[in-house]
Parts: structure tokens; C-alpha cells; sequence
């Protein structure tokens, strides 16, 4: 009996044959990140009385959640970070610069094919995109990386997502994932893995391919994944990945005959553009039905959204039209260098010129830290992850979550729009 890639992946790192699912194994994982609650996880590792990282070179720090600081707290914590990342020698530091850390640590080398890399922040599946095992973990769990290198799983039971043909004009990999989130519910992959192929996945760019492993956390899984292809090594070598750090291909892959829990199959061809309805992400509906909502403000960015081709969509759609005059519509790229790239190719003076307004890559407005927090009774439309009560910063208002393309739609008309009008 063959084996999936995740537990082939956990199988390696601990130095056994096989595992099985449910099975409790110890790994030293090649990568843990932390961002601004890195000051949070230093006081529970001072606690466990070790005064130095065992692995610093293990270590990847990112300030993007409230960054620059919005509060002198804030500001207080960064410079407790910063502290900490000089004393302990830790090299791949990123300031609040940068960008969000999850594009972050992929533009800039850190996501290689076949390794475990965890954060504490829940969308570190993001990188499941690269042929990884990525995944979330608590703070705790980080102070116990830092103090010993090694971490306990559970190895989990793999569902298995097939995408046959291919999406359709204005449908994008946010309507795929929405849409299967909407199928399986907010629990219904609850810690396992969640593996995507098909030729809908073949097709699809790596930065759909993070949008899709990025929201896996929000079915409850433990992570996404997309075994790597050409596409997948010619996007890693142009940032820095050399093709022989990989491990070899036989464990970068599911047996043909590996054990799946559960096989999820759909047609890319017959989907049409999603939104995902307030207060829970699993309440998904067709854009269709619920054309004519009022929206006062539209959001696109993220880890989820805030990728070269998820702007290029916008700058697309704006071009020659103007944002309603009711609407706010706010963009802020993932990364410097996706805000350096859109600005180059003419995209971010297109949304400026339509009235958009371009901020500073960050987390902010997604979590409700700062920028673009909604007033009492307004609906916001965003290309976001979450939309539980308060998650942008005011539990009074409402929040629809939904594609690049239906959010600037939605900021033109002034209302939810369907597909039809998106061109």
C-alpha cells in the first residue's frame, strides 16, 4: 500500500519507513516562521529558561501585521522584536518594508519543494502551494521549536480534490476555493491534509495555486497542497531556489495507490463566481444571488489576494472607468515587490486614477489592526480569507469575501455585480 506525500513527508523526517494516519511522530522542521507575535512567543521561551535558539538559522521573522505601528503598544513590540532578532542572531529578518509573510518567505527563497515548514500564523498552508508541508502552529509550539528544533505530529488523513476542465472566463481560483469550502463546510476537513490536482490545477498560476492552499485552514485543515510541476520550479528558481535543494521526485508526489480518506471531484467548467456571505466563510452562495447588495467599501489584497495577477485583474477592470462614489476601494499589494512590479507595469496609476487608494503592504484593514476598518451597519467586499464577526474591526458591520475580479466590479457599480458585467 502506497503512501500520500504528506505521509511520506512526515515518514522521512522521522527516520521511519511508513506512517499511518493518526500516528504521532517527532520532526525537526527546515523553516518556522514568526511576525509580530514574536515578542509574545519570546516571553513563553524565556519562561522555558533556554537563553539561546538551538537552530537561529531555522528562524524567519516578518513584520507585517500592524506595520508600520499604529499605537505606541505596537511600536513597543516591534522594538522588542527587533531586540530579540539581534540578540539571537537570527538572519532572515524582514522589516516592516517587506511585505506579508507568507509572500514574503516565497518571493525570497525560503519554500523549497518536499520540506515542513510551520508558522505561527493559521495561513502558513500558503506554501503548500510549492510542494511543501506547511502548516499553522501556536505560539507555544514555536518557544518549544526555538528551545529544542522538534515538534510532535499527528500525521493526518489526506482528502483528495480533483478539478477537472477548466475555469471559465471571469471564474477564478477564489471561486474554486470558496466554492469548496462552501461543499465541505468550515470543519469538514478538520486537521487533514487537502491535496488539489487535476487539469484545472495544471493549469492554474502559482499565485492561483496559494490562493487555493492559503484558505485550506478555513475547511479546517491541517494543510493544502500541489505537487510541484515545471511551472511550479521555473516560479522558484526565478527567486532564488536552486533545483537540487529538492528532495527526489518519488517523495514529492501520492502513490498512485496511496489511501485517500475521501476524493472530492468537480467541474471547473460548470463553475460560476462565488461570494462568501456573512458571518461565516462556509456561507457560500453564486455572485448571482446576491446581486444588488449595497457595498460601501471594497477590499483587495492579502496573503489570500494581493499577488501581481489578482491587481493586474483590477488595473484590468478600472481601466477607463471610475470607482463608485459611494465606495472606498482600498489595494494593498502582498509584498514591496509585487507593489514595485504593479507599479512598473502602469497598474497601481490605473486603480489611483480610478480612485482607488494604494497602501502599504500589510495585514492591517484584513485584520482589523488599522486602515480601513468599516463603520457601524457598512459592507465591506473583500478578496480576504475570513469574515466572522469584527475580523476587519467592527462586529456592526458585514463583510462578503469574494474574487479580485467580482470586488472591483463591485467598486465601479457600488453594488454586487454577476460575472457578466466584471469585463
Amino acid at each position: 500500500m502506497g503512501m500520500t506525500f504528506v505521509e511520506k513527508t512526515l515518514a522521512r523526517y522521522a527516520q521511519k519507513d511508513r506512517v499511518v494516519p493518526g500516528e504521532i511522530v517527532i520532526v525537526e522542521p527546515d523553516l518556522y516562521m514568526s511576525h509580530d507575535n514574536t515578542a509574545a512567543i519570546r516571553k513563553i521561551f524565556e519562561k522555558i529558561g533556554v537563553e539561546k535558539l538551538k537552530y537561529p538559522e531555522r528562524a524567519l521573522v516578518v513584520l507585517d501585521h500592524c506595520a508600520p505601528a499604529m499605537t505606541a503598544a505596537y511600536a513597543q513590540n516591534h522594538k522588542e522584536v527587533r531586540e530579540f532578532v539581534a540578540q539571537q542572531g537570527i538572519k532572515s529578518f524582514y522589516d516592516i518594508n517587506v511585505g506579508i509573510c507568507h509572500q514574503v518567505m516565497a518571493e525570497n527563497g525560503h519554500i523549497v519543494p518536499g520540506r515542513v515548514v510551520v508558522g505561527s500564523d493559521s495561513h502558513t498552508p500558503t506554501s503548500g502551494a510549492f510542494g511543501t508541508l506547511a502548516t499553522g502552529i501556536g505560539r507555544t509550539e514555536v518557544a518549544a521549536l526555538w528551545a529544542t528544533g522538534s515538534l510532535w505530529f499527528r500525521v493526518p488523513e489526506t482528502l483528495k480534490v480533483v478539478v477537472h476542465g477548466k475555469l471559465q472566463d471571469y471564474v477564478y481560483p477564489k471561486d474554486l476555493i470558496l466554492k469548496i469550502i462552501g461543499e465541505i463546510r468550515a470543519d469538514g476537513a478538520l486537521y487533514r491534509a487537502v491535496e488539489f490536482c487535476g487539469e484545472a490545477i495544471e493549469h492554474m498560476s502559482i499565485s492561483g495555486r496559494m490562493t487555493l492552499c492559503n484558505m485550506t485552514i478555513e475547511m479546517g485543515a491541517k494543510c493544502g497542497y500541489v505537487s510541484p510541476d515545471e511551472k511550479t520550479w521555473k516560479w522558484l528558481e526565478e527567486h532564488g531556489v536552486n533545483r537540487s535543494l529538492a528532495v527526489s521526485n518519488d517523495h514529492l508526489f501520492s502513490d498512485e495507490d496511496a489511501v485517500f480518506e475521501r476524493v472530492l471531484e468537480i467541474d471547473a467548467s460548470t463553475l460560476e463566481p462565488q461570494v462568501s456571505c456573512p458571518h461565516t466563510v462556509d456561507n457560500v452562495k453564486p455572485v448571482s444571488a446576491v446581486v444588488g447588495t449595497k457595498i460601501q467599501q471594497a477590499f483587495l489584497g492579502t496573503c489570500t489576494n494581493g499577488r501581481l495577477d489578482d491587481i493586474a485583474i483590477a488595473a484590468k477592470i478600472l481601466e477607463g472607468k471610475k470607482i463608485h462614489s459611494a465606495v472606498r476601494f482600498l489595494v494593498i499589494p502582498a509584498s514591496q515587490s509585487v507593489y514595485l512590479e504593479a507599479m512598473d507595469l502602469g497598474f497601481l496609476k490605473t486603480i489611483i486614477q480610478a480612485g482607488g487608494v494604494v497602501m502599504n503592504s500589510g495585514c492591517g484593514p484584513c485584520m482589523g489592526a488599522y486602515g480601513g476598518i468599516p463603520a457601524n451597519g457598512e459592507v465591506c467586499i473583500s478578496t480576504a480569507n475570513r469574515n466572522f464577526k469584527g475580523r476587519m474591526g467592527n462586529k456592526e458591520s458585514e463583510v462578503y469575501l469574494a474574487s479580485p475580479a467580482t470586488v472591483t466590479a463591485a467598486a465601479v457599480a457600488g453594488e454586487i455585480v454577476s460575472s457578466g458585467t466584471q469585463a
